[in-house]
């Protein structure tokens, strides 16, 4: 992959397993030990991406990822959560997790996650290289979206999700396909699209208690419609 990962967790058995099956898949590993380290760690050198404990002391994973997604919106995190914790798992995608995988957990499925996060970020878009609704534009290529010519401030599974359903006008996607085709996920929790879904809204409608773009299909899942402005 060649991939630099910053590993953030105050566990060292769990930080060493991650980093050495990191390694064996070709990227780049740095640990830190508490979130005040990680922070540290991203200021002096930008990694690739971030494996985020949720649980730390101190400054936990929660308040790391919402300092990151005011800085720097567009560095990838996976966040790393209680086993069955539900709650933790949607309040790290409202701080703006891009994915999360749960302990305890096979390092063998984090990386593919990894993988699957960092592919998005550095792959050649598959679809158009612009699309377009009004003043909402997503530019594939340069993985930028703006509206009414300000940049939106976007993680990666945001970007992806808004350009998916932007490059699929009128056609409704159930959670289930959603998580397969923007997530790659064959199988996952379904309140991660809805998350996203809520996030987004905020920042491209109008009014996000009454979307025009973003249209709920009760039933069904998420269509896009566009709005002819």
């Amino acid at each position: 992959m060649g991939h630099s990962v910053l590993v953030v967790d105050d566990d060292p058995i769990v930080s060493d397993v991650v980093r050495r099956y990191l390694e064996q898949d070709g990227c780049e590993v740095r640990l830190a030990a508490d979130g005040a380290a990680g922070l540290a760690a991203i200021a002096a050198a930008r990694p690739d991406l971030v494996v985020l404990d949720l649980m730390m002391p101190g400054v936990d994973g929660l308040e790391v990822c919402r300092r990151l997604r005011r800085e720097q919106p567009d560095l990838p995190v996976v966040m790393l959560t209680a086993l069955g914790e539900e709650a933790d798992r949607v309040l790290g995608l409202e701080v703006g997790a891009d994915d999360y995988v749960t302990k305890p957990f096979s390092p063998r499925e984090l990386v593919l996650r990894i993988r699957s996060v960092l592919r998005r970020t550095t792959g050649a878009p598959a679809g158009p290289l612009l699309l377009a609704d009004g003043d909402l534009v997503v530019d594939t290529a340069r993985r930028i979206a703006t509206r009414a010519g300000v940049p939106l401030s976007l993680t990666v599974r945001e970007f992806d999700l808004l350009a998916f359903l932007l490059g699929s006008p009128g056609r409704a996607w159930s959670r289930t396909d959603l998580l397969s085709r923007v997530w790659g996920w064959q199988f996952g929790d379904q309140s991660t699209v809805t998350v996203h879904v809520r996030r987004l809204r905020e920042k491209i409608e109008d009014d996000p208690a009454a979307p025009r773009r973003i249209h709920t299909v009760w039933g069904v899942g998420y269509r896009y419609e566009t709005t002819g402005r």
